[in-house]
């Protein structure tokens, strides 16, 4: 089957009128579809009122064991529940879960290097069986940033590496993937000022050349790094851009930016 992965950003989560067009939009795309996403603006915000600054390296959260249990409440309670309840409004049929539901995603704690990322998980496994099985059934599952590592301790993993991992374990099963990565750009731009500098196609090369000269830097850096990831892996499609370009998008008008890998010609 053709499954259409599409991840949102925390940025566009954190505002009601943003989200509630993506997730009419997500309930409008055709086919079948997964949704992943996280909520670290939102996490901040409520960590910070409660004390708790924010750590970021390279656009990755440092989790201790505080920040854990706030991540863990705000992806898989309230922010998942609440979209899950407007994809229903909506007509979308959807279920929301962790990685730990179903043993959906199975991750190991990232080791200590040069920077210790705390209660951090590197995706191991996932559990295509289920998602396949929802699917089946016109069901989408809408899974948050909260994975587990089979030994009942849960770990805050990127929202982005879970997309691109939830596409390449979907893409192995022969079925033909689409990632779509919908945050608040028009996808990667050449000045993150001007919105009219759109780089439309992306391979390898250019985005090392990009991030050489530090036009590519901080969150983009994992969000390239797992579209990549994702098409040496047998996916079939990544695109970066903004939620309202979505269902342009699904019709094949590049509104954002097309990932190709290197194997692949850009023109």
């Amino acid at each position: 089957m053709e499954i259409n992965v599409i991840k949102i950003g925390g940025n566009v989560i954190d505002h009601p009128e943003k989200a509630k067009a993506f997730l009419q939009a997500f309930a409008e795309f055709p086919g079948h579809k997964v949704l992943i996403h996280g909520g670290g603006v939102l996490a901040s915000r409520i960590g910070q009122s409660m004390g708790i600054v924010p750590n970021m390296v390279d656009g990755r959260r440092i989790t201790d064991k505080e920040t854990l249990d706030i991540v863990t409440m705000v992806y898989a309670g309230l922010i998942n529940k609440n979209l899950v309840a407007q994809l229903h409004s909506f007509g979308q049929p959807a279920i929301g879960l962790t990685g730990a539901d179903g043993n959906l995603i199975r991750s190991t704690k990232r080791p200590v290097g040069k920077i210790d990322y705390g209660y951090v998980g590197d995706v191991a496994a996932v559990n295509t069986g289920l998602l396949e099985a929802l699917l089946a059934q016109k069901i989408s599952p809408a899974i948050c940033a909260i994975t587990h590592d089979g030994k009942g301790q849960l770990l805050n993993t990127n929202a982005d590496t879970i997309a691109s991992a939830v596409a390449k374990s979907l893409a192995q099963k022969s079925h033909q993937v689409n990632l779509y990565f919908c945050f608040d750009r028009a996808g990667v731009l050449m000045d993150e000022k001007k919105e009219d500098s759109l780089v439309p196609l992306i391979n390898e090369d250019i985005y090392n050349e990009l991030k050489k000269e530090k036009v590519i830097h901080s969150g983009m850096i994992p969000k390239l790094e797992n579209a990549f990831n994702a098409l040496n892996a047998g996916v079939y499609n990544v695109w970066l851009g903004l939620p309202e370009n979505l269902i342009l998008a699904s019709k094949g008008i590049n509104a954002g930016t097309t990932i190709r890998s290197q194997r692949y010609d850009l023109y």
